[in-house]
Order: C-alpha cells, then sequence, then structure tokens
C-alpha cells in the first residue's frame, strides 16, 4: 500500500510539472506573438506625407487662442462675445487628419462664421506686395484696417497649419506650396478670409501697392501711377463702376519710411530746405 501511494504521488507531480511546462511555454508563444504583431503594425503604419513648405507651427493652439484672448480682451473689447475656444476647434476640425491637397471652402465656413465682426466704413486698407510697410503704417495710423488688423488676420499672421490623414492628424514637418496643390489650408484660408474682408468693406477704400517693383505693383511690370500694371488696375476698377485715384509717394508712408532709411535722398528734402545760404 505504502508504495501504491508513492507511485500515485509521483505521477501527480509529473502531471502538475508538465502543466505548467505548458502554461509557461503558452505564455511565451503569446508574448512572442503579440511583440511580433506589434512590430508589424508599426512597420506597415504609415507615415506622414512630405512637402515643400515649412509645416504646422508648434504650440498653434496655444498661439491661437492667445491671440484671440488678446484681440477680444484688450484690442477690440467690443467684440468680447466671440468665444475664442470655439473658434479655436471651428480651425482645427478645418484641417486635422485630412489630406492637406483636399481642403474646401465648406471645411472654413464655420470658422468665418464664428469670427466674422463688421469693418467701419472708410477704413478698409487693401495692400499687395508691400507687407511690412503697410502693417507699419496701420499699426501708426488706427484709421486704417488691413485684413491682418481683422480677428482672422490677426489670429492667423505669419502662422502655419496642414493636416495629415494618419496620426496625429496635424502635420508638423512640412505643408504643401501652393505650387504643389492649390487646395491647400493655407491657400482656401486666406482666399475666403480675403472675399470676407472685401465684402465687408464700404464707403472708400484705400489700396498700397509697390508700383517701382520690377514684378510690377499686381503681378505684371509697373513703376508709378501711370505705369502699366497700374493703368490696367485702374481700368479694370474703372469697367466696374469704382472712382479711382492714385497718388504716388504718399506722404505719409514717404515719412513712416524715412524712419528706417533716413539717409536716403527723399529723406534729406526737408532738411535741405531747411539749410541757410
Amino acid at each position: 500500500m505504502p508504495l501504491q501511494h508513492s507511485s500515485a504521488r509521483t505521477w501527480l507531480r509529473i502531471v502538475l510539472l508538465a502543466g505548467i511546462v505548458v502554461l509557461l511555454v503558452s505564455l511565451v508563444v503569446a508574448v512572442v506573438l503579440a511583440s511580433v504583431l506589434t512590430l508589424g503594425k508599426q512597420e506597415i503604419s504609415p507615415k506622414m506625407l512630405k512637402w515643400e513648405d515649412i509645416g504646422t507651427t508648434r504650440n498653434l493652439q496655444e498661439v491661437i487662442l492667445g491671440r484671440c484672448y488678446s484681440y477680444v480682451s484688450a484690442r477690440h473689447p467690443e467684440l468680447g462675445d466671440k468665444d475664442c475656444l470655439k473658434i479655436w476647434e471651428s480651425l482645427k476640425h478645418a484641417f486635422i487628419y485630412k489630406n492637406p491637397c483636399n481642403i474646401t471652402t465648406e471645411d472654413y465656413q464655420p470658422l468665418m462664421e464664428l469670427a466674422s465682426h463688421p469693418i467701419p466704413c472708410n477704413k478698409s486698407l487693401f495692400w499687395s506686395k508691400t507687407n511690412d510697410l503697410v502693417h507699419r503704417y496701420t499699426k501708426s495710423n488706427h484709421n486704417f484696417l488691413t485684413l491682418e488688423d481683422t480677428l482672422l488676420g490677426y489670429m492667423t499672421d505669419r502662422v502655419s497649419w496642414c493636416g495629415d490623414p494618419s496620426a496625429p492628424g496635424i502635420n508638423y514637418e512640412s505643408c504643401p506650396k501652393r505650387s504643389e496643390c492649390e487646395s491647400n489650408p493655407s491657400s482656401v484660408f486666406w482666399k475666403m478670409a480675403s472675399k470676407m474682408f472685401a465684402e465687408a468693406a464700404c464707403g472708400v477704400v484705400q489700396v498700397m501697392l509697390n508700383g517701382s517693383i520690377e514684378a510690377g505693383a499686381f503681378r505684371s511690370s509697373s513703376e508709378s501711377c501711370s505705369g502699366h500694371s497700374i493703368k490696367r488696375l485702374k481700368g479694370i476698377l474703372e469697367e466696374r463702376n469704382f472712382k479711382i485715384t492714385c497718388e504716388e509717394n504718399y506722404r505719409p508712408v514717404q515719412l513712416l519710411q524715412c524712419v528706417n532709411n533716413p539717409d536716403h535722398a527723399d529723406c534729406r528734402l526737408c532738411s535741405s530746405n531747411m539749410e541757410t545760404p
């Protein structure tokens, strides 16, 4: 009898050990299989699309929200009812997880409606190829507003953004240039914002152009109010029943330029006239 009990215990130990070994082998196989599957997923996961322009501005959300709150709280408190968080969410949903070459006007329509506000008559100032100068002018003369002085323009000026179908849905490495595809987030946005700004203009509208650059004031060659591209612009506007006047070397703007170029010949006229013989 003792021999039988000993054999039974030995057999039971063998069965238990075999079960433990099988369990350990199963666990090892499961871990290895999970690792293989994980590596496989990493290998086949889509990569971010690559483009030629700079990527999305870092901390884009903080930049947009900060500028929005600054605009509606400090610069234009009469717009205090604007919901900056909703405006940011609307901008984000316009491009996140989307192919940056397939952006539509419908994507931005909610944003345009949320951020729009009235533009006082006689204050609209349009520009082309005079970016730095025109904004120095509006900073010193608050009687005029450019698109970049509106809420939409102020929030997004010199900021870049685009999405990507793969996670995290925003491409911080590169975004497409207009030459790569016209329906990119930046081009569609600024086209819509410019149209909305133009439609809101009333009364006398100002335009600041650079007629002296070789490329022309608005994508043709020109040198002054009598130059080819300016004449063409006049003709286009007159055909649409707009009254237009052109003033060369507008004195307030010229003086502003003299701040940065005091030794220029045109900036020495005043001092030379004051000289006594």
